[in-house]
């Protein structure tokens, strides 16, 4: 019988999974895949999240990066540098949240990858979670299990509060020409943006809409998008994925488990930043088991209200500020991305020495006068 099992070995379930066996507890961490394994996503990391453990993630960084462009159809450039603020990280996703669960490991935790869930039942005084190689005991339950997993519908979530997303991503193997900027696209898509993510063998670069709407042909813009960076877009790497966009608070525990990373729908619904939300959630999910094994009886109750609290009251601002940029954004650009400080507000979000209601409110007023004439 295991203190805890976590099912998904991404960055949620690993930095739950860190933090937990540096308690001493017994940690089991479950993974369909075999590690290290591909995961789409830009690899875009906040350096706040440094901030939640006591090592150095400089093995796992691909590329530091202190600048950023924006374009409006490939033209009408904004380029602007992070100033005092710590460069924001690049990394591989196989690289990045296999380091974490190395570090996991080195605590104790205890890894089955390549060992899929096929299904969970309630005992009394745990959980069984059942596998192909078999069942495995657990007093507590992480479903971390990501946008797409069945976790949460097992246990009881069957409607959560969530706005889907849809992205799509090349990867692109070759040199690359400037390894401190990372591109943001906003007029070829509606609803969303293209990225490009530099990394030291090569690029990311992708295309996300956040707010539902008209279906587009992401491959016919992303191939045109990617002849900026002499890209090959037919001849890359490509998948596709869904996005779990933060919609609203919901519960996030029920009895003797939680749901953390994706699989409980905190991805900002303004960038779809979601690896910092997810890293989040996993360390302080970690910290309400611990309190529960501890015989705090109130400490997953106590976690959904952190999360909505901590993370959720923050993207109340968030959404509010997507709905208004995303509704008329060639104005967003206009007043927003073109104005000198926005990049620097922003850099402060990501690093977390802002938040979303430090600005946002006053963003909205310039949007809204902007749409209403005479304003």
């Amino acid at each position: 019988m295991y203190d805890c099992i976590i099912v998904g070995a991404g960055p949620a379930g690993a930095s739950a999974a860190y933090h937990l066996a540096k308690r001493d507890r017994s940690v089991l961490l479950l993974e369909k895949e075999s590690l290290p394994r591909y995961k789409p996503c830009g690899g875009g990391v906040s350096p706040q999240v440094a901030e939640w453990f006591d090592f150095d993630f400089g093995p796992a960084i691909s590329l530091k990066v202190n600048t950023l462009r924006y374009t409006w159809n490939m033209d009408d450039p904004v380029v602007a540098q992070l100033e005092n603020l710590e460069p924001i990280w690049m990394v591989r996703r196989d690289v990045f949240d296999h380091f974490l669960v190395k570090k996991a490991q080195e605590q104790g935790a205890m890894l089955k990858d390549r060992t899929a869930v096929s299904g969970i039942e309630w005992r009394g005084n745990g959980w069984r979670v059942n596998t192909a190689q078999g069942p495995f005991l657990g007093t507590y339950l992480i479903a971390a299990d990501g946008a797409k997993g069945f976790m949460a519908k097992w246990l009881g979530f069957g409607d959560r509060k969530r706005k889907l997303g849809g992205a799509l991503e090349a990867e692109a193997r070759q040199p690359i020409a400037d390894a401190q900027t990372i591109h943001f696209e906003f007029g070829m898509v509606k609803n969303g943006y293209i990225w490009n993510f530099p990394k030291a063998d090569g690029y990311s670069i992708g295309i996300g809409t956040f707010r539902g709407g008209e279906a587009q042909d992401f491959k016919r813009i992303l191939t045109e998008y990617s002849k900026l960076f002499n890209v090959d877009f037919a001849t890359t790497e490509q998948h596709g994925h869904p996005l779990c966009l933060w919609d609203g608070d919901q519960t996030l525990h029920t009895q003797n488990a939680l749901l953390a990373g994706e699989a409980a729908c905190v991805v900002d619904p303004m960038t779809a930043e979601g690896i910092r939300p997810s890293i989040f959630t996993g360390v302080k999910a970690a910290e309400a088991i611990h309190a529960a094994l501890s015989g705090d009886l109130d400490a997953l109750e106590g976690y959904t209200h952190t999360i909505q609290q901590e993370w959720g009251q923050e993207m109340i601002w968030a959404k509010r500020l997507a709905n208004a940029f995303y509704a008329a954004p060639s104005l967003g650009y206009r007043l927003g991305i073109k104005r000198p400080s926005a990049t620097e507000r922003m850099g402060q979000i990501l690093c977390g020495k802002l938040g979303y209601r430090d600005v946002a409110n006053r963003a909205i007023q310039r949007l809204s006068a902007g749409l209403i004439p005479g304003m």
